[in-house]
């Protein structure tokens, strides 16, 4: 029984190990995305902005329409 269990805790904490990693990974990762997200937004004009914040608009509604999978369901039957 304690092999059994010696075993599974090892492997926890390979298992945790390695996750620890990949977490520190994407810590990083997103660290640098914001800072380059901030430097483009500094280098980006008012104009650049008003057209990108244009192309974001149309997009935020669609999350809000659940009717479009009612209404072929409503079709089919």
């Amino acid at each position: 029984m304690d092999l059994v269990k010696n075993h599974l805790m090892y492997a926890v904490r390979e298992e945790v190990e390695i996750l620890k990693e990949q977490i520190r990974e994407l810590v990083e990762k997103n660290s640098q995305l914001e800072r380059e997200n901030t430097l483009l937004k500094t280098l980006a004009s008012p104009e650049q902005l008003e057209k990108f914040q244009s192309r974001l608009s149309p997009e935020e509604p669609a999350p809000e329409s659940p009717d479009a999978p009612e209404a072929p369901g409503g079709s089919a039957v």
